[in-house]
């Protein structure tokens, strides 16, 4: 989908397919034909924009074949689908039965990430629309805070692998004409949690093809506050290469038994949920929903919010809901302003079937509707704005 910013630019609004998991080439076609095309015409458009997951072995096949990449830029045409973002953070395994820590190897520290990055950069700059002169991609904000944080190497090795990473995207632009950026998504529990911990890599790295990844759910997580983090992230010259549209799960009297009965409905075995809490002495948490539920190691005189991306137009029951407020304030900041300081958005709710039982999409019909739900209310939110939608 996309838009016309006041301001004259386009900005495009996408949704993440790595809610339809798949590793190989031909699972993301079967991606396109059985939920993303249902997903454009619950919508009534032409044109939908997607957020393309291509995990190794995908991205692989593409690379290797050229034909192959140029046959998917054909049925994405044909299916009235667009791709200017990639996600590129999962590496592989996404759609497995239990994910958890696996997601964040390989990190920056590990050769295979850069050349996964590379490779997709390469396959988005031949997937781009022909009227497309930019693509971004999202990326892990380097590694899980351990063994990272304790070797004294780590940071190097980090540091040299994305400076190589703008110097072949620099080649990619004079070769393609194509612009590729690169955001990495601070993470809770990462050595990269919130958007301040991002500046000081970022800015040591210095590439302008090189910037962050707002991701909503994320950064409500943390208890970051949009203005104040935007607003950094402007002084220190760090582009925002592209936003992450999630909400979170929040509790605001976890201290009430019925209140850690809700919370212990969304403690599931696949994903990780980091569940944080700001206290006087600062951000306190859990790498997991379980520990926080069952344990007493986390504070609960104050709300909790955990990293569970709930569906952005169907909040949870009371006693809990959702941090939306966190991303219409983003947005807006974001968006809202004389130029908008991304342009790239991407609704990014891979937890569907990771809801409780009773709220899980039980057919491809209900997946597709709940999608369809959550692209509207953020197309409502870029109208309210001042965007225009375009055809």
């Amino acid at each position: 989908m996309r838009f016309r910013h006041p301001d004259g630019s386009t900005v495009h609004l996408s949704y993440c397919t790595n809610v339809h998991p798949a590793e190989t080439l031909d699972g993301v076609r079967v991606q396109l034909r059985d939920h993303c095309e249902p997903v454009r015409k619950r919508l009534g458009r032409d044109r939908l924009g997607i957020g393309l997951w291509l995990a190794r072995d995908a991205a692989h096949a593409l690379i290797n074949d050229p034909a192959q990449l140029r046959s998917l830029r054909a049925e994405l045409d044909r299916r009235g689908l667009e791709v200017v973002t990639l996600n590129g953070f999962p590496y592989e395994g996404f759609g497995a039965d239990e994910v958890k820590y696996r997601v964040y190897k390989p990190d920056w520290t590990d050769p295979e990430r850069l050349a996964h990055t590379t490779d997709l950069a390469r396959l988005l700059a031949g997937l781009l629309p022909d009227d497309a002169t930019e693509g971004t991609i999202s990326t892990l904000p380097i590694a899980w805070r351990t063994p990272f944080d304790s070797d004294p190497e780590a940071a190097r090795t980090a540091h040299t692998a994305l400076t190589t990473l703008g110097e072949r995207l620099d080649a990619l632009a004079e070769l393609t004409g194509k612009s590729i950026r690169i955001g990495l998504e601070p993470e809770p529990g990462c050595t990269v949690e919130t958007t301040a911990d991002a500046i000081a890599p970022l800015t040591s790295v210095g590439h302008p093809r090189i910037g962050i990844c707002i991701d909503t759910c994320h950064l409500a997580t943390s208890f970051e506050d949009p203005g104040t983090a935007v607003d950094a992230l402007g002084a220190a010259d760090i582009p925002i290469a592209k936003a992450q549209l999630s909400a979170a799960l929040h509790a605001e009297h976890p201290h009430l038994p019925e209140v850690r009965a809700a919370l212990a409905a969304f403690d599931e075995p696949r994903f990780l949920h980091q569940t944080r809490t700001s206290t006087a002495a600062g951000l306190r948490g859990t790498d997991d929903l379980g520990e926080a539920v069952t344990g007493r190691v986390l504070p609960d005189g104050a709300p909790w919010r955990s990293h569970f991306h709930v569906p952005l137009h169907a909040p949870p029951a009371p006693p809990l809901t959702s941090t939306l407020p966190v991303l219409r304030s983003t947005l807006t900041r974001l968006v809202g302003g004389a130029r908008p300081l991304t342009r790239h958005l991407e609704v990014e709710t891979y937890t569907w079937q990771a809801l409780p039982a009773a709220h899980r999409p039980r057919t491809r019909t209900q997946l597709a509707d709940g999608i369809a739900a959550e692209l509207t209310l953020a197309r409502d939110l870029l109208v309210d704005l001042g965007l225009k939608e375009l055809p």
